[in-house]
């Protein structure tokens, strides 16, 4: 089909394999790479896009997961990120159905099987962006780079940035992204299999190649970038055209279509269909999603709500040539750049400007010899690898939209691919340049080696949040939300003392950070230091007055300090910001109760059950207030009613059972203690109480052995030590009467 090509194998001392073995070995070391974080658990993001998200539930209609977002959200609602990714859900919700749960295993597992398979694929992709697209006379594609494509395939699969789009669950979206994006690159080589003199072409390979774009498209966003690619592609490698020379005729207004035999070559019918395709689902996909902007705020992406155009223009330019040093040396990784892990560039006085004149002034000399090179071969890879680097990059970089984080590292999944092209050209040239080539293939192998270790390491580093969360301390030492969830995780171990050094940290960071004070303000409202607590959790709702979880914790500080009406007034408050708020209306009713208001206690719990239907603490609020007040046979109902709906609630089953004995039905009273005491055998109060029915019926010996249970577990138990000496007086009497 085309003229052969310089060999760029020729001049490097490189391992040459067969194409099957060359796969292997490459599905080998990316499988390698990544192996330690299959037994990993769900961390970070995880939590909210699949053990929060109700799209994973088989409960969800399915036809939900194409009007939601990717966090379960609907797409219409004015908190949706609206990041449309049906797809990866879809393949979320497989993984739930079949493992039977959230059992975090399946999800990794995929992942890297999905890495694995991506990285062969690069086998194929490398060997035509850098040896050229060539078919036998049986339509066969021949490898031309054996060894380019190889070390290029090596260089991807083995990349550290690509952890957490492996590690991290989440990064399925850009793992089958990439997979279709792959696919689709690969689908359009194919319509030019029967082309011998570059006239003939296969229409319904094109449009296979549109259709698997739209679905890399609907995994995740920068998939359609597959389709400005294959434009390119054709235009250089099938067309082999001169940009350079095009845009000067251009200028000329030379009769360009004769003199490039565009249309002789089907170039603009191919590029047609490929932008009648893009348009069609970028419009589809607008019609699906609405008109409105994601809901971003200033610590997500701080440069994006600078006043000043040039502080903007500055830092995204800073951004970007993060994300090359990135790729380039990817040893500082962190799960999270934003709030304040990369301050603002606010002065060209800042050194940091050295680092956007060194990505700019590599950027532009890539690009003039991409253009003016007199070499067809250095123009046409070059230009390949900047295409690569830039276009699938151009969805996160701000330009057409806002988007909602600083650095990414998931992001440059697909972009590396062109650094990987310009890596591997460059070693071709060093190489033919070089007298001893074993040694720069040694320092190569060098580096692919330390990255080996590093994805091990990083992997490991993903495993837990914990140790996710501590790595990222001397990386993003000021990133507030680095020490904020460093402390959620030892709160959540119940360190409260090492948390609240953490969260201090956080709110010193970033003085808005209301999350970190509303956490904080948990903690101290749990120690009892309400005066402090109050101050934090009133300053987050000053901050933001729609924080309903503020509000509400507030309300339960407020209550705790006696200060009623204003507790009641929170409560409202974040009722109002949250209708569908069941832990609120459950803290109103205690605050009801404490004022004797039972009908309104009664009231807020109801809404609580109705809101939440396993809300169990509402659940035995409501039939203890009425076992209280002497409403036996509605407690009775409301018991029943509540474990019909949680059979298994422990808790449930005793607060029924309560009911029961007191209504003199010892038979299904008793069952259900054993019940709970099954469930749950070191609750004293529920060996003491049954102790109590069992006094009560009659059944003495029992009632001694559980009275005794229950003392030996909790020997303070209140009232249990009287009843026990009350029931040894009345056995001592009974066998006085029968020694009688």
């Amino acid at each position: 089909m085309a003229q052969a090509e310089p060999n760029l194998d020729h001049d490097i001392s490189w391992v040459l394999l067969p194409s099957h073995w060359a796969k292997i070995v490459v599905a080998l070391i990316s499988f390698l790479c990544f192996a330690n974080s299959y037994d990993g658990d769900f961390v970070f993001d995880d939590s909210e896009a699949i053990i929060n998200n109700k799209d994973l539930r088989a409960e969800t209609p399915l036809g939900d997961l194409w009007h939601h977002d990717f966090w379960g959200s609907k797409l219409s609602s004015n908190t949706s990120h609206k990041s449309y990714r049906p797809l990866t859900v879809l393949t979320f919700r497989i993984n739930y159905l079949f493992a039977g749960g959230f059992y975090p295993v399946g999800f990794h597992v995929i992942n890297i099987i999905l890495h694995c398979i991506i990285s062969v694929l690069m086998v194929d992709v490398f060997s035509i962006l850098l040896g050229g697209l060539q078919f036998t006379n049986k339509g066969r594609r021949l490898n031309l780079a054996p060894k380019t494509s190889l070390l290029a395939a090596l260089l991807f699969a083995v990349h550290p940035v690509h952890t957490e789009c492996v590690a991290g669950i989440v990064g399925r979206a850009d793992l089958l992204c990439a997979l279709f994006f792959l696919l689709s690159f690969l689908g359009y080589c194919k319509a030019f299999r029967e082309n011998k003199e570059g006239h003939h072409f296969s229409v319904f390979w094109v449009l296979v190649s549109v259709l698997l774009g739209a679905v890399a498209m609907l995994c995740k966003e920068q998939g359609i970038t597959i389709l400005g690619l294959n434009a390119v592609f054709d235009a250089l490698v099938i067309n082999k055209l001169n940009v350079l020379e095009f845009i000067q005729k251009l200028i000329r207004k030379d009769k360009l279509l004769e003199n490039a035999g565009l249309l002789r070559k089907g170039l603009l019918f191919r590029i047609t269909l490929l932008m009648s395709g893009g348009a069609s689902i970028l419009y589809i996909r607008w019609r699906i999603m609405g008109t409105g902007p994601p809901a971003f705020t200033e610590v997500d992406n701080p440069a994006s709500f600078a006043d000043s155009l040039f502080v903007r223009a500055i830092n995204y330019n800073y951004y970007y040539s993060l994300n090359a040093w990135l790729l380039l040396c990817p040893w500082w990784l962190c799960f999270d750049w934003s709030m304040g892990c990369i301050p603002l560039i606010k002065s060209v006085s800042d050194w940091r400007i050295i680092a956007l004149a060194a990505l700019w002034f590599c950027l532009i000399g890539l690009i003039c010899q991409a253009l003016c090179s007199e070499d067809s071969h250095k123009r046409r890879i070059l230009t390949l690898g900047l295409g690569f680097l830039i276009i699938p990059f151009l969805p996160a970089s701000n330009l057409f939209f806002r988007v909602g984080f600083v650095v990414a590292e998931r992001v440059i999944y697909l972009p590396s691919i062109g650094y990987c092209i310009l890596f591997t050209y460059g070693f071709t040239l060093l190489s033919k340049q070089a007298k001893k080539k074993k040694i720069l293939a040694v320092a190569v192998l060098g580096i692919l080696l330390i990255n080996v270790m590093r994805c091990a390491l990083r992997s490991s580093q993903w495993r837990s949040e914990e140790q996710l969360f501590r790595s990222a301390l001397s990386v993003c030492p000021l990133n507030a939300k680095v020490h904020y969830n460093v402390g959620k995780n030892l709160a959540d171990k119940g360190n409260q003392s090492a948390a609240i050094k953490y969260y201090r940290e956080a709110v010193r960071l970033n003085p808005k950070y209301v999350h970190a004070m509303n956490n904080l303000g948990n903690i101290l409202k749990e120690r009892n230091e309400l005066q402090e607590a109050e101050e934090l959790l009133s300053l987050a709702v000053q901050i933001q007055p729609d924080f309903a979880a503020a509000w509400m914790n507030l309300g339960i500080v407020q209550n705790s300090l006696r200060r009623f009406e204003e507790a009641e007034q929170s409560y409202w408050t974040a009722i109002k910001h949250r209708r569908k708020y069941p832990d609120c209306y459950y803290n109103l009713g205690r605050l009801y109760a404490d004022l004797n208001r039972h009908i309104d206690a009664l009231n807020a719990w109801r809404n609580a059950t109705v809101l939440k239907p396993e809300h169990s603490l509402a659940w035995n609020n409501m039939i203890i207030l009425l076992d209280n007040t002497g409403n036996l046979a509605q407690a009775e109902a409301v018991g029943r009613e509540a474990l019909e709906l949680i059979p298994n609630d422990h808790s449930l089953m005793f607060s029924l059972a309560n009911v029961l004995g007191k209504s003199q039905k010892y038979k299904e009273s008793e069952a259900l203690f054993l019940k709970a005491i099954k469930a749950n055998p070191n609750a004293a109060s529920y060996h003491g109480n049954l102790a109590v029915l069992y006094h009560r019926w009659g059944n003495l010996d029992l009632a001694k052995k559980h009275y005794e249970v229950s003392l030996k577990l909790d020997p303070m138990a209140p009232g249990t030590k009287e009843n026990y000496n009350l029931l040894r007086r009345k056995l001592e009497q009974l066998q006085k009467k029968g020694g009688a």
